[in-house]
This record gives C-alpha cells, structure tokens and sequence, in this order.
C-alpha cells in the first residue's frame, strides 16, 4: 500500500488512561498537557492556516447524528433499545446552535499523542483520519468519556479506578482547565455531548460487530469490539434520563 512519512518522534505513547508507567505526581501534569493540546487545537484559526475548507460549518451535530444513524442501520444486526431510543433523543435534543466551529481531531484521547521522553510534553497528534471541522465541545466530550467507561480491554477507561488515589484529574477538572484556556464560563448541555459521544461510538462498533459476522474483520478483537455497543449505549441514555 501507498504511504508516506512525515517525521520521526521520539517519544512515549501511554496505551492505559490509568497511568501505570508513571508516578503518581507525574501523572497530573500529562492529563493536563493533553487537555492544553486540546485547546490549542481548538484556538486555531481555520482561516489563516488555509483549512476554512476542511469540512461544513454550522450544524455539526445535526449531520454527524443522521451520519451515524444511518451508518449503525447499515450495520444492525439486532434490536437495541437503547440505540433506539437514541437515535429518536439526539436530534430532538440539540442545542441551539452557538456557531463554534474549530479543526477538531475526532479520536482525541491520550494514546494518539507522543510525549517527549523525559518532559510532559506533547510533540506530536496522531490519527487524524476522522478530523473535519466541527464543534470543538465533541472533541472535549469525547476525550472525558474515558473518565465514564469502564476497563473494556480495547476500550480502556478508568469509570472503575480511584483517580483521586491515582492523582488523575476529574473531569470537573479537566473541563474547566479547558474553558479557561478557550475563555469559555459555562458548558451548558454537557450530558448531551457525552450521551452523543457514547452513540457514536457505539454506533461504530456495531460497524466493527457487522464485519466481524460477515468475516471481513481486520482484528482478532473485533467480535469483542463489536459486542460492546448494546453496553456504550446504554451507557447514553444513563446520561439523558438523569
């Protein structure tokens, strides 16, 4: 297959969210370089920097909610209430559009940055294949999902850990480190972001599910991926029925 390099880093990719490798005080300022990456991204300008065409403005969730709908109806292999009762609860619910729009990452979570081998210090941002722009709170939402879900193996969240003992921020935390680096005072919505998060995610492994049945899996994993999207599910709608 074609490809291409674009550079050679040197540097640490931490696979558990939990991080074992390090320290506890050592963890803290890692969680919080990955949040002010996060922000910087969304501070680009898309203008100036030639990208005001990398994707659509406005309406981000109104069209990513009809995109993974169809994509998990293409891929359904059983009734899932709570997919169901998602597909009819998300776009009901989106909020009035505020007309944010960044270059967001689409997959932004800890294992798609490499750090500098000895600093907490991110020097690269891997896995773009999802990037567009859209609204930077998916980005955000997407990232603390991991402080929601428990240990699935290939889904590794920390819903089971003590973070408090662990010394990794909250996502009370994490979230207002972020507002404070965008000047942002308040997040309203917050459960719908998360409850889109956990369908979207669900509705690609139900994707993973459908491949896997059909034979045409690219991983040992994908039986186990794909089983996990009744549970992500259901996952969301604990988020908009509290």
């Amino acid at each position: 297959s074609m490809f291409y390099v674009m550079s050679f880093e040197d540097g640490r990719i931490f696979w558990d969210p939990a991080l074992p490798e390090l320290s506890k005080h050592h963890r803290a300022p890692i969680i919080e370089e990955l949040v002010r990456v996060l922000a910087a991204m969304h501070n680009v300008n898309v203008e100036n920097v030639g990208l005001g065409q990398f994707g659509k403005s406005g309406n981000y969730f109104e069209r990513q909610i009809a995109r993974w709908s169809k994509q998990y109806r293409a891929a359904e292999t059983e009734l899932i209430e709570a997919m169901e009762s998602l597909i009819q609860w998300l776009p009901n619910n989106i909020p009035e559009d505020d007309g944010s729009t960044s270059l967001i990452h689409g997959d932004y979570r800890l294992d798609n940055l490499i750090f500098h081998p000895d600093e907490p210090r991110a020097i690269a941002v891997l896995d773009w294949e999802l990037s567009t722009l859209g609204h930077p709170l998916a980005d955000l939402a997407y990232l603390c999902m991991c402080l929601r879900l428990p240990d699935l193996g290939h889904l590794a969240g920390l819903k089971d850990k003590n973070c408090v003992e662990l010394g990794i921020p909250s996502e009370q935390d994490i979230v207002q480190q972020y507002s404070d680096m965008r000047g942002i005072t308040k997040i309203d919505h917050w459960h719908f972001y998360l409850a889109f998060s956990f369908f979207r995610i669900a509705s690609i492994a139900q994707g993973v599910l459908k491949r896997a049945l059909s034979g045409n899996a690219s991983s040992e994993q994908a039986m186990q991926v794909g089983k996990q999207a009744r549970l992500l599910a259901e996952m969301a709608v604990e988020l908009i029925d509290t």
